[in-house]
């Protein structure tokens, strides 16, 4: 961490993070926790949470993972109270929890679609709507949704997915026009093809790699990392005139 930016701004700040036990997320998780803010993270993953609470523990940084499956509205909020209740009001929410497992459009069904919706969009409204008011008594505060770029350059074989996303979008732009009096900044970041384990795992093959080399500008693979950088930017005092906007993080593919 030693070669990366710091932000005085988030020593202390109470963030979440949904969806940071593993890939992105967990990345996240790190740089946040490093940066001396108070991290509290949701996911469903216990195993791989807890060792990541664990690990940050021993270093002396302040974490908290909360079990929550967030397509369930009551268990986000208890989730979220949680975190308030251990760290103090909540001035930055990483919406970040998302499924994008690849699906046939002659097998969704409307049950599917539904879950899909619930995990990938739904939650970053209902999680930006239970600390909005901690935000306003902060004074202020940062919302960062994640989206993606697969919408945006026509990826097949994940209609849900990429019909969420691109929502994301649309979400943040208004939710930014909502809540701007109250200087609460909402903006979107929209990875590429961010190599995690789980892509090394289920979908990295020697065709996607060929692919990556010959759409990207940057010849080399993306990693976790490159996405928290510029979320830790957006979530600190240094990005304050910055709402309304989505940021590409891509390698330039699109």
């Amino acid at each position: 961490m030693s070669d990366i930016a710091t932000y005085p701004s988030l020593a202390g700040k109470t963030v979440v993070i949904t969806g940071g036990g593993s890939g992105i997320g967990k990345s996240m998780v790190r740089h946040f926790a490093q940066q001396n803010a108070k991290v509290g993270f949701l996911d469903i993953a216990d195993e791989p949470s807890m060792a990541l609470q664990n690990e940050l523990l021993e270093q002396g940084c302040e974490v908290k993972y909360v079990h929550c499956d967030v397509t369930e509205t009551e268990a986000l909020r208890g989730a979220i109270t949680i975190v308030r209740s251990t760290f103090g009001p909540i001035g930055v929410l990483v919406n970040n929890a998302a499924h994008d497992q690849r699906h046939r459009f002659e097998d969704i069904t409307p049950e599917y679609w539904d879950d899909r919706i619930a995990i990938n969009i739904k939650h970053q409204f209902f999680a930006s709507q239970a600390v909005v008011d901690d935000m306003k008594s902060l004074g202020g505060g940062s919302i960062i949704n994640m989206g993606s770029t697969s919408w945006m350059i026509g990826t097949g074989g994940m209609a849900c997915y990429t019909a969420s996303k691109s929502a994301v979008l649309g979400l943040s732009r208004s939710l930014a026009r909502d809540l701007g009096e109250f200087n609460i900044r909402v903006n979107s970041v929209a990875p590429g093809w961010i190599i995690t384990e789980r892509q090394k795992e289920l979908w990295l093959t020697p065709e996607g790699e060929a692919d990556i080399f010959k759409n990207q500008c940057l010849k080399r693979f993306l990693a976790p990392d490159d996405i928290a950088r510029p979320v830790l930017f957006l979530a600190s005092d240094e990005s304050a005139a910055c709402t309304n906007q989505s940021y590409i993080v891509d390698g330039g593919w699109t």
